[in-house]
């Protein structure tokens, strides 16, 4: 349920629906909009409690129920949308925002050579992984707390902000202190004690769409994030599984424009995984911008016949280029930049 309060509502109305909503032991989440705020009011019974409760209070505009799964994800709590600022780096504006890097950090200089060519390219986050949750127990794990070391160390000589990703709800702290987003991969977005230790830690958060999730169900994980107190919050499509195998994954266009018009939360794109070859990544990237994506998660990696994870999907540094000389053109002709 929203209770959106009338423009200029003095401190004590909102102060008087919050005070009853904790009367009748609802959760709740304030959007304190430039103009007015709005009161999500969250609990398994709202559905039965009667829009009058509310609707009487002084300073209340408007009473209404969010009928989808989600709620503090969708456009009814919020209808602006939402920029997330990672180190001055803004997601979910005008610009288009490129994360670029290896999928795995595999070395200092592997690592130092990637920052170097994505940055030279116009890559604004660098991107790589330092837990890898792989398919096969026997595949290369990650360097996992060294990695996030190597991470660290080349944010400070390059300057860039850092994504990688964390896997387990007890390393959540550990990866606070080195990077400034935490991924949330594909196989977690339904891993619930992760999502709910990460909405404590308040740190710029990147959630990749489940392998067979809907968009309902990506946006209502989205959720958990929101009401543990995290609004910095990233959406990433990186394909789903289908019937389809001449790609690894099939990349869902379609949920860009849906998603933008359900939420206010910022979308980026990963075509890499959903490419699960170089030569299809650049098209894939193409598309998604045009689409109205915000930005995009790409792999690059100084020699991908030598990667140890993912070499196929990962551009070279030249590709990596021509394609951020490419996105620019397309950027510009739906009113964006990179």
């Amino acid at each position: 349920m929203i209770v959106e309060m009338r423009t200029g509502a003095a401190q004590e109305e909102v102060d008087g629906v919050v005070q009853r909503a904790k009367e009748l032991g609802l959760g709740i989440q304030l959007n304190l909009g430039t103009n007015k705020t709005v009161v999500a009011l969250l609990g398994p019974n709202t559905g039965q409690l009667p829009i009058d409760i509310f609707a009487v209070l002084p300073g209340v505009e408007r009473v209404t129920r969010i009928m989808k799964p989600y709620k503090l994800a969708s456009r009814d709590f919020k209808s602006e949308d939402t920029v997330v600022s990672v180190n001055g780096v803004e997601i979910g504006g005008k610009r288009i925002v490129v994360m670029a890097g290896p999928c795995a950090v595999e070395g200092e200089k592997q690592l130092m050579a990637a920052a170097m060519v994505v940055k030279e390219a116009g890559a604004c986050i660098l991107r790589g992984g330092a837990y890898k949750p792989r398919t096969s127990p026997f595949a290369f794990q990650g360097l996992e707390e060294f990695g996030l070391e190597l991470l660290r160390q080349t944010k400070a000589q390059f300057g860039m902000p850092v994504v990688t990703e964390v896997v387990a709800p007890h390393d959540v702290a550990r990866v606070v202190e080195y990077t400034d987003i935490l991924q949330v991969g594909a196989r977690n977005m339904q891993n619930y004690a992760l999502l709910t230790e990460i909405g404590k830690s308040k740190c710029p958060v990147l959630l990749k769409r489940g392998f067979s999730a809907t968009v309902t169900e990506w946006l209502t994980a989205a959720d958990y994030l929101l009401a543990g107190g995290n609004d910095q919050v990233i959406l990433c499509e990186r394909g789903i599984r289908t019937f389809e195998d001449s790609t690894r994954f099939s990349l869902d266009v379609g949920s860009i424009p849906i998603v933008k018009k359900s939420s206010h939360l910022p979308l980026i794109v990963d075509p890499s995984h959903a490419a699960g070859h170089y030569s299809v990544v650049p098209a894939l990237a193409k598309a998604a911008i045009a689409a109205g994506a915000d930005g995009l998660l790409v792999e690059v990696h100084p020699n991908p016949k030598e990667a140890l994870v993912d070499g196929l999907q990962s551009l070279t540094p030249s590709d990596f280029a021509r394609l951020m000389t490419e996105l620019r053109s397309i950027a510009e002709a739906v009113g964006r930049y990179i």
